[in-house]
């Protein structure tokens, strides 16, 4: 199934344009998931990745069928070696036997044989000693850094039923330092879009949208709405939201007059609500920040 297709038939099913990002860290678990991860395998790497897995597993059973998407960013994981990249590979197998969408956050970006590596890593396979296909993560996306050109774009575009968001505007505050510089025609941004536009206009599938998505931040509306005049085919996978300062409305100036077009990420709020509500039922406060930002962005149907 195309990509984008699959992305807005969850978000039709769901009713919900929410993505949960997965981005755990020691600080964010709940002690009775620290307490067990310490007894089998001590304070070590293997004891993180054990309570990465637990914690995510319980998450993506209390929030399935209520958002559109997860995404795990990679850094979290791989700052833990290889218990850590099995925890990612874990997370990434449960949420899709769920049938949540998998964004990967890993943010890759190079050209030639190096970015097709990546592209095998994260989103197809890799060839074996004998040619049979080795499975990679099996995400449904990626997000990738285009600001290498072309080049460093297409191989990411092989696999079948898989998309990638390119960063065309961040929601760091620092973003404008190079995002925001005026060139000939417009900004930098601006040729991004372009760009991205470019690469996903013979891309598009039945739902109108292409598998070329672009990174566009809630903390910066304005440019959001311009930059949707630019790229109006494609999905925008909007971080900024909620602990960053983003509200429902930022998150959706992007959107397209049809309502779609956009999927709004929040980490900390979903999957730290359990401290916020200072209640152990990590899972359950996980669920009502989920649908709490549900309501609050009104879902899918908003702007039809």
């Amino acid at each position: 199934m195309h990509a984008a297709d699959a992305l807005q038939a969850a978000i039709d099913r769901t009713r919900s344009l929410a993505c949960v990002g997965l981005d755990p860290r020691p600080s964010l678990l709940p002690p009775v998931l620290v307490e067990a991860a310490l007894r089998d395998h001590g304070d070590t790497a293997a004891a993180v990745a054990a309570a990465f897995t637990a914690f995510n597993r319980g998450l993506l059973d209390a929030i399935a069928g209520h958002c559109a998407a997860v995404k795990p960013q990679v850094a979290c994981y791989e700052a833990y070696g290889p218990a850590g990249w099995q925890s990612l590979a874990d997370t990434v197998a449960h949420a899709r036997s769920l049938g949540i969408p998998v964004i990967i956050d890993a943010k890759r970006g190079d050209i030639g044989s190096t970015a097709e590596h990546y592209q095998q890593a994260f989103l197809g396979s890799a060839p074996g000693l004998r040619g049979s296909p080795v499975p990679g993560m099996c995400g449904d996306w990626l997000t990738i850094n285009g600001y290498l050109g072309g080049d460093g774009v297409k191989p990411f575009l092989g696999a079948a039923g898989t998309g990638v968001f390119v960063l065309v505007k961040t929601s760091n505050p620092s973003s404008g330092d190079l995002q925001d510089l005026a060139l000939g025609q417009g900004t930098v941004m601006d040729a991004m879009a372009r760009l991205v536009a470019g690469w996903g206009a013979a891309r598009r599938g039945s739902c109108g949208l292409s598998d070329v998505g672009a990174v566009v931040g809630a903390t910066y509306p304005a440019q959001a709405r311009h930059l949707r005049t630019l790229m109006p085919d494609t999905v925008f996978l909007v971080p900024g939201y909620g602990a960053q300062g983003g509200s429902a409305a930022d998150a959706l100036a992007g959107r397209r007059p049809d309502g779609r077009g956009v999927i709004v990420n929040s980490s900390r709020g979903i999957i730290a609500a359990w401290q916020a509500a200072r209640t152990s039922d990590w899972a359950g406060a996980a669920r009502a920040a989920l649908d709490a930002m549900n309501k609050d962005l009104g879902g899918p149907g908003v702007g039809e």
